[in-house]
């Protein structure tokens, strides 16, 4: 019986990953960020899940890069498994009653208008949709690229991969999120523009953070994964024998 191998590293990638993740969609429901400018006439304005969310891309990358598509695929699923256990959390405290002394400085309005989305399953609509569409896209993307290029030119990857992941998971989460009511179709056009330009800046920003993770995690693993017979099925939770 084989057993599976254990990576040093892996399970703290992970439990990165998920923190990222689930806090990211929190602020997401929490906060419209107003940068006071505008380009090409389009108010520069984004959700609070754009500070953060774009992280999530860049242990994609890192994630694919080194353990490979298939454990790529695992975590993001992972994820999507915690983030709907906050959302589910959330739904409970918002059907449960309020504290009188909480309902004086706070009270269920300002939980609905700060925490809705979450409690309502809104934003988690959106993200599932955005991220499962882009997280796999942008993994997959790159694990062809390293295919092709041979394992060269590390930043033309990442950075290829995540124009297009993140194109399809902003889309889509914009979308979801306003068909639910998060937000308003007003903001459509500013939040897609706005969220796809600083995800990509941000994932720009940190190449040579990237470079340098990538490069430790396959010394101290002692692994590079190249996909070679790369085929997209459903992930598998069932232990190896």
């Amino acid at each position: 019986m084989n057993s599976p191998r254990a990576f040093r590293y892996l399970d703290l990638v992970t439990a990165a990953f998920v923190c990222v993740l689930v806090v990211s969609n929190v602020a997401s429901s929490a906060k419209i960020v107003d940068l006071g400018f505008s380009l090409f006439g389009i108010p520069m304005a984004f959700d609070g899940g754009t500070l953060l969310f774009p992280v999530s891309y860049i242990f994609g990358d890192i994630l694919t890069e080194v353990y490979g598509f298939r454990t790529a695929r695992r975590v993001i699923w992972t994820g999507f498994v915690a983030l709907a256990a906050s959302s589910l959390v959330f739904f409970v405290l918002k059907a449960l009653p309020g504290d009188s002394s909480w309902e004086g400085y706070a009270g269920q309005a300002a939980y609905n208008a700060i925490l809705g989305g979450m409690s309502s399953g809104g934003i988690v609509a959106a993200s599932l949709a955005g991220f499962l569409m882009g997280g796999l896209s942008n993994a997959l993307v790159l694990a062809r690229l390293k295919v092709l290029t041979g394992g060269k030119a590390l930043w033309m990857r990442t950075l290829g991969s995540t124009l297009v992941g993140q194109l399809v998971d902003t889309v889509a989460f914009v979308v979801v999120a306003s068909a639910v009511g998060v937000f308003g179709w007003d903001l459509f056009v500013s939040l897609v523009l706005t969220n796809y330009l600083f995800k990509c800046l941000v994932e720009a920003l940190m190449t040579p953070a990237t470079y340098r993770a990538v490069r430790f995690l396959k010394g101290a693993e002692g692994i590079d994964v190249y996909d070679w017979d790369l085929r997209i099925t459903l992930p598998r939770f069932r232990p190896e024998r």
